[in-house]
C-alpha cells in the first residue's frame, strides 16, 4: 500500500513537472529570435550606455520586456516589443512588432531585425541612429510599416527600398538623406503613408511616384527640390493630407489638386511661382493652409468653409470678407490687400483672428465684450500713423520721443545691470492671433500661427520657461522666451528718428533634456528688420552651439518714421517633431534695442522728478564755488599771470633762462654774490654750469619800472654791440620775477671807473 501511495507521488510530480514544461514552452521565444535580439542590442547601443537587453519569453500581456541597467533617470522612452504565441504550431512565440521610441539610441541601424521574420512593425523615432536602411529588411515579407523619423541616417535613399512590396507606411522624416527621391519607390504600390519631410533631396519629385494609387497621406517639406509641384498629385484620389512646406519646388499649384473630395488637410507654404487665383472648389475642408505662395485675386466663397484652420497670410488677396455662420478656430489672413470692412458675424464666429498687415477702409469696430482674440495691427490706413499702428488702443499721440527700448520676451520685468528689460508676459499675451502693447511704454508685438500638429488647441504654449538646471551667463533674463509657430512682431513707437542698434537675445531652452536625439533637432527662421530680411534660413540650432547656450545678434537700422518694427518668420524649414510633434518655429529671449551704434544704453525713462532736482542744486553750487574761485584767483594771482602772459607774447629777440638756472648760478640769490644795487633792483654775480660767469640784474617789486621798460632796456641792449659795452646774455620771465642776464665784467662799471664809489648803477 505504502509503494502504491509513493508510485502514485512520483507520477503526480512528473505530471506536475510535464505540466510547467509545457508552461514555459508555450511562452519562450524562438532561440533565433532570442539570439536576433541580443545581436540588435549590441547594434543600436554599442557604446554599451544604456546596457539593453530584453527578456526571452513573452508575458501574458503580448509583449517582450526591455530591460536598461544604466538608463538615466529621467529617460522616458517608449518601447513595444509585441510577442504572439500562436502564430505557428512550434510551441514558440513570434515577435510581430519591433518598436523603440525616444531612447536615444546612439548605435545603427540593425540588419539583424532580418531575423524576426513575423515582424510587420519596425518603430525606431526619435533615437540616434546612424547609416542607412539594411538592404536584408527586404527579405522581411510581413514588414508593413517602417519609421525612422529623428535619427541621423544619411546618404541616398536606398533603391532597394522598393522591394518592401508589403509597405503601407513608410517615414524618413528629419534624417540626414540626400539625393534624390529613388524612383523604386513607386513600386511600393500598397504604399499609404510616405513622409520624407526634413532631409536634404535634391531633384525632380519622380513620375513613378504617380504608380502609388492608393496614396492617403504625402509630406515632402523641408527639401532642396527643383521643378514645379507635380500634376501626379492631382491623381492621388485617395489623397488626405498633403503637406508642401519650404520644398524646393515652384508654384503655380496645378488645379487638380483642389479638387480632390478627399484632401481634407492641404498645407503647402513658402513656394516661389507666377501669381495664381485659387479656384472655387467646391470641397470642405478642415485644414487650409496656402501661405506665401504668390496667390492673387479675392477669396473664393467655397474657402471659407474651412471649418478648423484657414492660413492665407503673406499673399497678394483683395477684396472683401465676406459675412459667415461657421465657427473657425484659426483665421490667418496677415500680410495682404483686403478691403471694406469686417463684419461682425465674421468677428464673432472667428475664435483666433489675424488680419494685420492689410487695407480695409476704416478701423475696426473695437468691442471690449468680444472675447475672441483678434490682431487688428496695421491692418487699416489712415492720417493717424500710431492709431493705425494700435488700432483699440487709448493712444493717439506720442507723449514724448524715446531713443531705446528693452523687452524680456515670455516672462515678468527683470533687472540685468543698471537695465530694465519690460517683461511681455500678460494673462492675455498667449493666444494664436494677438497684438500686445506695453502701458506706459514704447513697444509691443503682433504675433500670429498656432502650432499645428501637436492637436492642442490650448493657449499655453506660446512662452518657454525653463526647467532645468542650466548655467546661462545673465539666467534671470534667459530663463523664459517667447516662441511662434508663425510670425511674431516686435515693434517700438514714438522713436527719434536716425540710427539705432538691434541687439536680439537668444536661447535654447527646449531642447534642453539628456536625449541625444534633440542634437539632430534643428531651429530655422528668417529675421526681419524694417521689412528688410536680415537674416534667411537663420540657422538657431548651430548659433547656439547646444542647448543651455545664450547668444546674441546685433543689427543696424534706420527708423524714419518714429517706428521699429524686428519680425521673426518661420519659413517652412526646420524639425517640425521633436521632441514631438509641434515643436518648430522661432523663440527669442530678450530684444535691446538703442539709438545710435551702442549695443548697451541704459533705460531712458526718468521714474520721478528727483534726479532733476539734484542735477539742478548741483549746477547751482558749482556755479557759485567758480564764481567765487575766479574772484579769488584775479585778487591773488592776475596781475602776475597777466604779466607774464603779456611779455611772453612779446617777440623777444634774446635768449632765455629759468628761474631755476639763474637760482642755481647765484646760490638762491645769495647777499655774498650781491655786486650791486639801484632803482631797478639788486645785481648778483653768478655761475652757469658751462663755468660761464654772468650779472644777473633781478626787477625788485618796488621797482616803478613796468612791463614797458623792462622790454625797452633789453632792445636797447641789444640793439647796441660794442667792445665796451656789457653784453645782454638773456631774461627771465617766470610770474612776479623778471631777471636780465648781462656779461659780468671783471674791472666794474664805466661810472665807479670815473667817479669812485659814490656813484651807483643805473
Amino acid at each position: 500500500m505504502l509503494m502504491m501511495f509513493q508510485l502514485c507521488q512520483v507520477m503526480v510530480i512528473l505530471i506536475s513537472f510535464s505540466s510547467s514544461i509545457t508552461l514555459l514552452a508555450s511562452d519562450q521565444l524562438h532561440p533565433g529570435e532570442v539570439e536576433a535580439l541580443r545581436q540588435i542590442g549590441k547594434a543600436v547601443d554599442e557604446d554599451g550606455q544604456l546596457s539593453l537587453k530584453f527578456v526571452d519569453r513573452c508575458q501574458q500581456s503580448g509583449v517582450v520586456e526591455t530591460v536598461l541597467t544604466s538608463a538615466p533617470p529621467n529617460l522616458e522612452g517608449n518601447n513595444t516589443i509585441e510577442c504572439n504565441c500562436s502564430i505557428t504550431d512550434d510551441n514558440y512565440c513570434h515577435i510581430t512588432s519591433f518598436q523603440l521610441k525616444d531612447y536615444s539610441l546612439p548605435g545603427r541601424l540593425p540588419p539583424e531585425l532580418a531575423n524576426l521574420t513575423y515582424v510587420k512593425k519596425i518603430d525606431f523615432a526619435r533615437n540616434y541612429l546612424y547609416g542607412t536602411i539594411p538592404v536584408e529588411w527586404a527579405s522581411m515579407k510581413n514588414l508593413s510599416s517602417i519609421s525612422l523619423t529623428a535619427n541621423r541616417l544619411s546618404g541616398n535613399i536606398p533603391g532597394h527600398l522598393g522591394s518592401f512590396t508589403a509597405l503601407t507606411y513608410l517615414s524618413l522624416e528629419s534624417n540626414q538623406f540626400s539625393g534624390v527621391v529613388p524612383p523604386e519607390l513607386g513600386k511600393l504600390v500598397n504604399l499609404k503613408t510616405l513622409i520624407l519631410s526634413g532631409n536634404k533631396l535634391v531633384g525632380t519629385l519622380p513620375e513613378a511616384l504617380a504608380q502609388i494609387k492608393d496614396l492617403e497621406d504625402f509630406r515632402v517639406s523641408d527639401n532642396n527640390l527643383n521643378g514645379t509641384v507635380p500634376e501626379f498629385i492631382g491623381s492621388w484620389s485617395q489623397l488626405q493630407n498633403l503637406e508642401l512646406y519650404a520644398t524646393g519646388l515652384q508654384g503655380p499649384i496645378p488645379l487638380e489638386i483642389f479638387h480632390l473630395d478627399k484632401l481634407s488637410d492641404l498645407r503647402i507654404a513658402d513656394m516661389p511661382g507666377p501669381e495664381f487665383q485659387l479656384p472655387n472648389s467646391p470641397i470642405e475642408r478642415q485644414f487650409l493652409v496656402l501661405r506665401n505662395i504668390n496667390l492673387n485675386g479675392t477669396i473664393p466663397e467655397n474657402a471659407w468653409k474651412v471649418e478648423t484652420t484657414l492660413d492665407l497670410t503673406f499673399n497678394n488677396l483683395v477684396g472683401e470678407i465676406p459675412p459667415t455662420t461657421i465657427r473657425r478656430q484659426f483665421t490667418f489672413l496677415s500680410g495682404n490687400k483686403l478691403t471694406g470692412t469686417v463684419s461682425d458675424s465674421f468677428l464673432q464666429n472667428s475664435q483666433n483672428l489675424d488680419v494685420s498687415y492689410n487695407n480695409f477702409s476704416r478701423a475696426p469696430r473695437c468691442n471690449s465684450s468680444n472675447e475672441n482674440n483678434i490682431n487688428w495691427f496695421r491692418s487699416s490706413s489712415s492720417n493717424n500713423k500710431l492709431s493705425d499702428l494700435l488700432p483699440c488702443s487709448e493712444i493717439s499721440r506720442c507723449p514724448k520721443y524715446y531713443r531705446s527700448f528693452h523687452i524680456n520676451c515670455g516672462g515678468q520685468d527683470v533687472k540685468n545691470g543698471r537695465i530694465l528689460y519690460e517683461g511681455d508676459q500678460d494673462s492675455e499675451s498667449n493666444a494664436a492671433a494677438r497684438s500686445y502693447y506695453r502701458l506706459g511704454s514704447n513697444w509691443g508685438f503682433s504675433s500670429t500661427g498656432d502650432f499645428m500638429g501637436d492637436n492642442n488647441f490650448n493657449d499655453n504654449k506660446y512662452t518657454l520657461q525653463s526647467n532645468s538646471n542650466i548655467s546661462l551667463v545673465d539666467f534671470g533674463l534667459y530663463a523664459t522666451a517667447r516662441k511662434t509657430p508663425l510670425s511674431i512682431t516686435y515693434y517700438g513707437y514714438c522713436l527719434e528718428n536716425g540710427n539705432y542698434t538691434v541687439r536680439l537675445h537668444f536661447a535654447e531652452i527646449q531642447f534642453t533634456d539628456e536625449k541625444l536625439y534633440n542634437k539632430v533637432a534643428r531651429r530655422v527662421f528668417d529675421i526681419y528688420i524694417q521689412g528688410i530680411q536680415v537674416q534667411k534660413d537663420f540657422n538657431f540650432t548651430e548659433e547656439a552651439k547646444g542647448s543651455n547656450k545664450n547668444f546674441t545678434r546685433a543689427f543696424n537700422t534706420t527708423v524714419t518714421d518714429r517706428t521699429l518694427e524686428i519680425r521673426l518668420y518661420w519659413a517652412g524649414k526646420g524639425t517640425t517633431s521633436i521632441p514631438k510633434r509641434g515643436n518648430y518655429g522661432p523663440i527669442i529671449s530678450a530684444i535691446s534695442v538703442c539709438s545710435g551704434y551702442r549695443t548697451y544704453c541704459e533705460e531712458p525713462e526718468e521714474t520721478s522728478k528727483k534726479p532733476i532736482v539734484i542735477g539742478v542744486v548741483t549746477s547751482a553750487v558749482f556755479l557759485i564755488f567758480l564764481v567765487m574761485g575766479v574772484i579769488y584767483w584775479k585778487l591773488c594771482y592776475g596781475d602776475k599771470y597777466t604779466r607774464e602772459r603779456e611779455l611772453k607774447g612779446l617777440d623777444l629777440k634774446t635768449g632765455s633762462f629759468t628761474l631755476r638756472q639763474l637760482k642755481a648760478a647765484t646760490d638762491n640769490f645769495n647777499s655774498e654774490n650781491k655786486i650791486g644795487e639801484g632803482g631797478f633792483g639788486s645785481v648778483y654775480k653768478g655761475e652757469l654750469t658751462d663755468g660761464t660767469i654772468i650779472a644777473v640784474k633781478q626787477l625788485s617789486p618796488k621797482s616803478r619800472q613796468g612791463n614797458r621798460e623792462f622790454v625797452n632796456e633789453i632792445g636797447m641792449i641789444s640793439c647796441l654791440q660794442h667792445p665796451n659795452l656789457v653784453r645782454l646774455y638773456g631774461c627771465c620771465i617766470e610770474g612776479d620775477q623778471l631777471l636780465l642776464v648781462y656779461e659780468y665784467m671783471e674791472n666794474n662799471s664805466l661810472s665807479r671807473a670815473l667817479f669812485g664809489n659814490h656813484s651807483s648803477i643805473c
